[in-house]
C-alpha cells in the first residue's frame, strides 16, 4: 500500500507540534515519513538534545477517510538504532553475586529453592546417611535444611572451585588435604568428601577444603636437601698471603 500523499507532505504541521512539544532547541532536521498504517503516517525528526545522539522525535499524524484534515496524535522522543539505551531491566536477584552482601542486607531464598527441604522431610531415601544425623537436624528446631539438590550443588561447587583438586596451588603441592593433619573433619553428609583447613600459614585457612585439594603447606612437608640451608666450613684466617693495595 502507497503511503499516503497528503500526510505525508504534512511535515510543516508535524513541526509544528514537535516544536511545542519538546524543549528549544532540541529538534533537528526532517528525517524522514514512515506509514503506520492506513492513513497514518509517522514523521520523524533528529534529536539535537545533548546526551541523545541516535534518538529521534516522532510525530504521529493521520486524517480520517474522505477528509483532508491533518490530525496529529502523539509526539514522542524514541532511540534510533545507534541510540545509547540503557540495558534491560534485570531483577535484583539475577544480578547479585557472592560477595555481594553488605552489612543490613537481606537476601531470602525463593519460596520454591530446590536448596531447602523441610526438616522433617530431609534424608529420605537416602541410605549413605545415618538416621540419627537428620533427626538431629530436626531437634535443632531448624525449619529448613539442605536438600539433596542443595548439597549435589554445595558440592560440584567446591570441587570446581580454588579449594578443588584444579586449583593452581593444588597442582604442585606435596600432599592432598585428606592426609594433612590441619585438616578438621566435617559432620554430616558431605563430611566424606569435604573438611575445613586450619593451618594458620595455609591460603585456605577456615575454608573448606576438598579431600583432593592441596597446598605447600601440608603437615608432611618437607624442604629438600637443594633446598635447605647448607653447612659452610668455618672461616680461615690468612697470615701467609699478602694482599696488593692500590695507592692513589
Amino acid at each position: 500500500m502507497p503511503i499516503d500523499e497528503q500526510l505525508a507532505a504534512a511535515v510543516d504541521v508535524a513541526r509544528v507540534a514537535v516544536d511545542e512539544a519538546a524543549d528549544a532547541g532540541t529538534v533537528g532536521d526532517h528525517v524522514r515519513a514512515v506509514e503506520d498504517g492506513e492513513r497514518l503516517v509517522s514523521h520523524q525528526f533528529a534529536c539535537t538534545k545533548p546526551g541523545y545522539a541516535g534518538w529521534y522525535w516522532s510525530v504521529s499524524v493521520s486524517r480520517a477517510p474522505d477528509s483532508d484534515r491533518v490530525t496529529v496524535n502523539d509526539v514522542v522522543l524514541l532511540p534510533g538504532d545507534d541510540a545509547i539505551i540503557a540495558p534491560p531491566w534485570t531483577p535484583y536477584k539475577e544480578r547479585i553475586r557472592p560477595g555481594d552482601l553488605s552489612p543490613g542486607d537481606v537476601l531470602p531464598p525463593d519460596e520454591d529453592d530446590i536448596r531447602l527441604v523441610p526438616s522433617w522431610t530431609a534424608g529420605d531415601g537416602d541410605e549413605q546417611t545415618p538416621d540419627r544425623f537428620f533427626a538431629r537436624e530436626v531437634g535443632l528446631g531448624r525449619e529448613w535444611v539442605l536438600s539433596f539438590e542443595g548439597r549435589e550443588l554445595a558440592a560440584d561447587r567446591w570441587q570446581e572451585g580454588e579449594q578443588g583438586p584444579d586449583a593452581a596451588i593444588a597442582q604442585q603441592a606435596s600432599g592432598v588435604c585428606h592426609s594433612c593433619g590441619f585438616m578438621v573433619s566435617l559432620a554430616g553428609p558431605l563430611s566424606d568428601r569435604f573438611g575445613v583447613c586450619a593451618n594458620g600459614m595455609a591460603n585456605d585457612d577456615g575454608k573448606v577444603v576438598s579431600f583432593d585439594h592441596g597446598c605447600g603447606a601440608h603437615s608432611g612437608a618437607r624442604l629438600s636437601r637443594s633446598a635447605s640451608a647448607q653447612a659452610l666450613p668455618p672461616p680461615v684466617f690468612d697470615t701467609v698471603g699478602v694482599d696488593e693495595v692500590e695507592h692513589y
